[in-house]
């Protein structure tokens, strides 16, 4: 495994902005691999200031929030990170377009919870396991793909990527007890004994199982009647 040198950017962007979309452009993503081996000294997350967001699209509007770290650790070797982990609470996921306590609040989370989506009774955590990382190339770019145009197409691969890529870090996510491989750009940096890290991608959330409402079954999509599979996710991580 390449080891990820530290540099002085800030890891940019987000982990889990929740959208529904199209499968073009989303992150590459395979079948589960090797996690990292770590080795050198272990931090802990700062849960207090680690968070992952998500946005999700349809046409008719968006929804966005927050799922909760729960727990995590990053290895590091000198000036690099060996191996990372991390937990997410589903059951605690936020919804902050819509008002807590409101008719269609509870009815988006409950919705978000069920089988159609989560399927949080049987799991509810989301877990990331680092399987390698590589330098991020100065010829190396994030290409943007069409998707089905409406007023809430899902924002695209570049706008949510870190604006100076530093690496690129490959893990397995795992939700609804569905496990793949997926490679994303991010930036990262250390000051004081802190490391921070931050990305932004998009996946197809039908890769883990959560299908409801697939736009790839949409017939007739002038009708509006689905949900996009692209979901963006945006993760900002301290380990001290």
């Amino acid at each position: 495994m390449k080891a990820m040198k530290l540099s002085g950017f800030i890891l940019a962007a987000s982990l889990l902005t929740f959208a529904c979309g199209k499968s073009s452009d989303t992150v590459e993503t395979t079948e589960a691999q090797e996690a990292a081996a770590a080795t050198g000294q272990t931090l802990s997350l700062d849960l207090g200031s680690s968070e992952v967001n998500w946005r999700g699209y349809k046409p008719t509007g968006q929804h966005f929030g927050l799922i909760p770290v729960t727990d995590g650790t990053l290895s590091i070797e000198g000036d690099a990170i060996t191996a990372g982990e991390f937990s997410f609470d589903i059951t605690g996921l936020e919804i902050h377009d819509l008002e807590e306590g409101s008719e269609n609040h509870g009815k988006l989370w409950n919705h978000l919870q069920s089988d159609d989506f989560f399927d949080a009774a049987n799991h509810p955590k989301a877990t990331f396991v680092i399987t390698e990382i590589s330098p991020y190339g100065a010829g190396d770019a994030i290409e943007d793909q069409e998707q089905f145009e409406t007023e809430n197409t899902p924002k695209s691969a570049s706008e949510i990527a870190p604006e100076s890529p530093t690496h690129w870090i490959s893990g397995n996510l795992t939700m609804r007890g569905n496990t793949k491989n997926i490679k994303f750009p991010a930036s990262v940096s250390m000051e004081n004994g802190t490391i921070t890290a931050q990305a932004g991608f998009n996946i197809d959330r039908t890769a883990w199982g959560l299908s409801y409402g697939d736009e790839a079954t949409a017939v007739d999509k002038a009708k509006d009647q689905f949900i996009y599979n692209t979901v963006s996710v945006n993760f900002d991580i301290k380990a001290n």
